[in-house]
């Protein structure tokens, strides 16, 4: 093992200050994924599926000996108006919030932002009959 990969391993923090331009292959889709095209020095997810791996306790401290996978669930946006994914873990549960990357697939950004539109906790059929119970007048118009 050269010193590079040494420090790596042992250094603590080293992924926050160092660039990862390390590839890897997405667990989840299969798709070989490297660090061009990120718009970043850090790429934490597959741009394809956008799912990732449990390895952070603090973002680019790998710490984490979880290892599980990492599911896109939502996207947020921050107050720069940056979106960003939420991830859960399949194994401890863990949510965690990253950047998303230049090159995400944006029609998987929009499923997922739209998930909640498109899958109502209540039948869209009913609207009117629960507005009308929560004290409105029931019309859509």
């Amino acid at each position: 093992m050269n010193r590079e990969n040494k420090r790596k391993l042992y250094e603590k923090g080293y992924y926050k200050t160092h660039p990862c331009t390390d590839s890897f292959t997405c667990k989840v889709c299969g798709r070989p994924v490297g660090a061009a095209g990120a718009g970043s020095n850090h790429r934490n997810h597959c741009p394809n599926c956008l799912a990732s791996l449990h390895l952070d306790i603090e973002p680019g401290d790998r710490a984490a000996n979880c290892g599980g996978i990492m599911e896109p669930i939502a996207v947020w946006v921050r107050k720069n108006g940056e979106w960003a994914i939420i991830h859960r873990c399949r194994i401890c549960g863990q949510l965690a919030s990253n950047r998303i990357a230049a090159d995400d697939n944006p029609m998987k950004l929009i499923s997922i932002a739209m998930k909640p539109v498109a899958s109502t906790p209540f039948p869209l059929e009913k609207i009117e009959e629960l507005t009308l119970l929560m004290g409105g007048d029931g019309s859509l118009s």
